[in-house]
């Protein structure tokens, strides 16, 4: 059976690596790291595809130490204590054991704080792999014992250079296709900045023609652009903001584009109508009171008819929503007024807004002195209703 090309492409050195300058170009943080032979423990964030493994391969080529590779949705708490046992052995003789821990955010917390002793104490050297942000998904004791690191999805530009540079290797295997710099570009494109994705994208494709140029149908029927798009990581938080920011700038072209890629990556409409509802509510309150309502019929309307119908109803909603003119004072009023409860606590209610419903309550001065605004001729009383320490106040301008 045939290594895939990923796999027959991983880099062997530090030159090899594809992208990630910010961290790998001479005098850089991690090219230095592995220079000097000494590895700190390290988080690598990033999507996939953008050489988080294949810089753990790097560092167990390029330096004296046991290198072990876990994958956090297979291994169990077991393989790790046997690991440690080594690593213990290896500390007592001065030599340095790297734990390769891809997908760390695989694992509970139990399991990370397993780590702990270890990684502060040097006897491991940790490098975590993980595509969620490591503020949600990572032990905040283990972070602060390691450097995280962000790795960038690889660009298309950088791709297509890849795959020229490698070309030799990939034309021995599909030595019957024709690459043109057109199908390069396409491949590049739709393997989305993931370039495990885009050599299997480019396998497919290879396999599908057989023979001659390599074709656009081809090429498209191998697969399209994945949507990157998790329900329950950082993603799903980014483009929730990035709908509301769009339509608290008043633009709703860029909303419905949140929106669609919300929706296409399986999310539920509901969630999304409700995220709106809040919206009307904060950001365009009082300058157009309807729009709440609006959102609330649209959210029936995603719970009666669900997708794809619902996604018209949501789109208008969106663009009603941008285009109403905005005013959130009644949400700033409301922290200024939590911020006094919390400050405050349990202020007394002054006597004359005191209801009195006992003779023993009127005499103890409820509700004396209360001035009835139905006697008054334009109907408003300007009596004080605060208490006494927050006399005058003023939430809404």
């Amino acid at each position: 059976m045939l290594t895939p090309l990923a796999s027959l492409l991983r880099p062997h050195s530090i030159d090899d690596i594809v992208g990630q300058e910010h961290l790998f170009s001479t005098g850089r943080p991690l090219r230095k790291y592995i220079e000097s032979g000494h590895i700190p423990s390290m988080i690598l964030w990033g999507p996939p595809g953008c050489g988080k493994t294949s810089i753990a391969s790097v560092v167990s080529k390029s330096i004296d130490a046991d290198f072990y590779h876990l994958s956090g949705v297979l291994s169990k708490k077991e393989d790790l204590m046997k690991i440690l046992v080594k690593a213990k052995k290896n500390y007592s003789e001065n030599r340095a054991t790297i734990l390769f821990l891809d997908e760390i955010h695989r694992w509970n917390k139990a399991q990370q704080d397993t780590l702990l002793p270890f990684v502060e104490k040097g006897v491991i050297t940790l490098i975590g792999a993980t595509t969620e942000n490591p503020s949600f998904t990572v032990n905040n004791a283990l972070i602060s014992r390691a450097r995280v690191y962000i790795l960038w999805a690889i660009s298309e530009e950088q791709i297509v250079k890849f795959l020229e540079q490698n070309m030799k290797i990939i034309q021995e295997r599909y030595n019957e296709i024709i690459f043109s710099s057109e199908s390069l570009k396409l491949i590049a494109s739709l393997g989305d900045g993931d370039l495990r994705s885009t050599l299997n994208l480019l396998e497919a494709a290879c396999i599908l023609q057989g023979k001659g140029e390599l074709t656009r149908e081809s090429i498209l029927e191998a697969g399209t652009k994945p949507l990157m798009y998790d329900r329950d990581g950082e993603e799903h938080y980014n483009l929730i903001s990035a709908m509301h920011k769009s339509l608290r700038d008043s633009d709703g072209d860029a909303a419905i584009y949140w929106i669609g890629r919300m929706l296409a990556g399986g999310e539920d409409p509901r969630y999304i109508a409700r995220r709106m509802i809040n919206f009307a509510s904060e950001d365009v309150g009082l300058a157009d009171p309807l729009a709440m309502i609006i959102a609330n019929s649209v959210y029936d309307i995603c719970e009666k008819m669900g997708m794809p119908e619902c996604g018209l109803p949501m789109y208008k909603l969106a663009y009603h929503l941008a285009a109403a003119p905005k005013d959130n004072s009644v949400y700033m009023a409301m922290h200024a007024m939590q911020k006094d409860v919390r400050e405050f606590g349990n202020l007394p209610v002054p006597l004359h807004l005191r209801n009195a419903p006992t003779n023993l309550m009127k005499e103890a001065g409820y509700g004396k002195g209360y001035e009835y605004a139905h006697n008054l001729s334009d109907k408003k009383s300007s009596q004080e209703h605060f208490p006494e320490r927050l006399k005058g106040r003023k939430y809404r301008g």
